[in-house]
């Protein structure tokens, strides 16, 4: 099965998962960003159910390998708490050293920013479980820099489309993203897994940014 096919095919699955596990849920939400969302996706359970899991860390695989070439980066590099659950398996599966940023309410003082074995040089993926913004993989990508990392792209499972892709480039840093929150809408109406109102609701949301 071809790349395009493959990824189609993941998009449905992987889709259909957030519904039936109410990991994609519609009302009225406060981001961390402050702004409020008619939507929210929580991938924080997904560990908790194998074959979820699998299918999830999958697309971050062959999303790396198809569209970025692994071979291209030396490390990946995870920001806590939920990207560093994907990103470990990530690196695991792609025999990369595996870095972590800390926050900085969660590092002591005069304590590295960057946990792990980082060669000055490197060139380092950065993962995430979405994007939003943009300015927690910017800060990750910072702090890797700061350290002598490389930082040319970031990879998250879903974009949600609300301005990272921009943010990041004015730091010549590459968003790319397994699929966008609305694909992965139009795709489950397409399937009727998602009501048209919620879908609605999704694709205002995307085009007022």
């Amino acid at each position: 099965m071809n790349w395009l096919k493959r990824r189609e095919e993941l998009v449905g699955k992987i889709g259909k998962i957030l519904v039936k596990t109410k990991a994609l849920q519609f009302g009225t939400f406060s981001l961390p960003s402050g702004r409020l969302s008619s939507y929210y996706i929580d991938l924080r359970m997904t560990p908790s159910l194998p074959d979820a899991f699998r299918l999830m860390v999958d697309a971050y695989i062959e999303t790396a390998n198809h569209v970025l070439n692994s071979d291209h980066f030396e490390a990946i590099g995870a920001i806590p708490t939920v990207g560093l659950t994907y990103a470990a398996v990530v690196a695991y599966r792609l025999a990369k050293p595996l870095l972590y940023v800390r926050g900085e309410g969660t590092r002591p003082p005069g304590a590295k920013s960057v946990e792990g074995i980082l060669m000055p040089g490197s060139n380092v993926l950065v993962i995430d479980d979405l994007s939003m913004t943009g300015t927690s993989i910017l800060k990750a990508a910072q702090s890797i820099r700061s350290e002598g990392g490389v930082v040319s792209d970031a990879l998250v499972l879903i974009d949600r489309m609300e301005g990272a892709a921009k943010l990041l480039r004015t730091a010549q840093i590459r968003l790319r993203s397994f699929t966008t929150i609305l694909e992965l809408a139009r795709v489950l109406r397409q399937m009727e897994a998602l009501a048209e109102e919620d879908f609605q609701s999704i694709r205002k949301q995307v085009t007022s940014r």
